[in-house]
């Protein structure tokens, strides 16, 4: 067992073909070792795995399939699991400045989140609508376990982490660093699409499975905001409503940078 340090996310163990593939494309921490299936015939997928593991000159194990999976913790490792490095968590302060390409910060907070599948789900969407960071806190929230890093589909390897020791110190910090809160609630006095202040540095705010947002937290956003929502049912799940807003975001980034846009603050806050 590799020895973790105090801003160590985990993530020593992956598995599942997107994300290992993602570990060895990013190459943003070492990986110690493969092991894949003795039966990967014609798998395109494990055999582009192995050229880049040859590549790196990365030890490979070829193990039979019983004992794949019983190195294996999540319920389909896809016929592959590596071991990393542990990932590594970014200050709160790195993820406030600018990303590449002076692209204002764009990051997803996660209150309480602790299901792994949501966890997982909830980076990998954050990722593809293009955040630019994600912050968690250290007590009272998932860490990268191998069904997240499943989950996440390489996400994590991608999306730089902050752990903080609070959430409702870390969005006091945000507002001082000049980054917008908004809660995500569907309680909100606001409704996602209908805010004017994406093109500003922002933190979209996810509560845990079932109760949402904890008080504290709730308070310490610059706004709430619900994502309207039809028929009778009265929620997603924590996965499905961050998808939804990060895809939310992402499309009032795009609209904010057209010629003629007005952006701003938003109205009413």
């Amino acid at each position: 067992m590799e020895e973790r340090t105090a801003d160590s996310l985990g993530g020593e163990q992956v598995e599942g073909v997107r994300a290992v593939r993602e570990l060895l494309v990013a190459r943003r921490r070492g990986v110690r070792e493969l092991s894949v299936s003795d039966r990967r015939s014609n798998n395109a997928a494990l055999e582009e795995i192995l050229e880049l593991a040859r590549a790196e000159r990365i030890p490979v194990r070829l193990l039979d399939a019983e004992e794949l999976a019983r190195r294996a913790t999540s319920e389909v490792p896809q016929g592959v699991i590596a071991r990393a490095e542990p990932l590594t968590a970014v200050s709160l302060a790195t993820l406030c400045r600018p990303a590449a390409g002076g692209v204002a910060p764009f990051l997803v907070v996660l209150d309480e989140l602790t299901d792994p599948q949501n966890f997982g789900a909830v980076l990998r969407s954050a990722l593809s609508a293009g955040a630019t960071g994600a912050v968690i806190a250290r007590q009272r929230a998932a860490r990268v376990t191998p069904s997240v890093a499943k989950a996440a589909a390489g996400a994590i390897e991608h999306l730089p982490i902050a752990m903080v020791a609070g959430i409702p110190a870390a969005l006091r910090e945000l507002s001082r660093s000049g980054v917008w809160s908004i809660g995500l609630d569907g309680e909100g006095e606001r409704v996602l699409d209908e805010l004017e202040l994406f093109s500003e540095p922002l933190a979209l705010v996810l509560g845990a499975e079932g109760r949402g947002l904890s008080a504290l937290v709730r308070a310490r956003c610059d706004l709430r905001a619900r994502i309207p929502l039809s028929g009778p049912l009265e929620s997603l799940n924590a996965a499905a409503a961050a998808a939804v807003a990060c895809f939310e975001v992402a499309r009032g980034r795009r609209h904010a940078a057209l010629p003629g846009s007005t952006t701003g603050a938003p109205q009413g806050s």
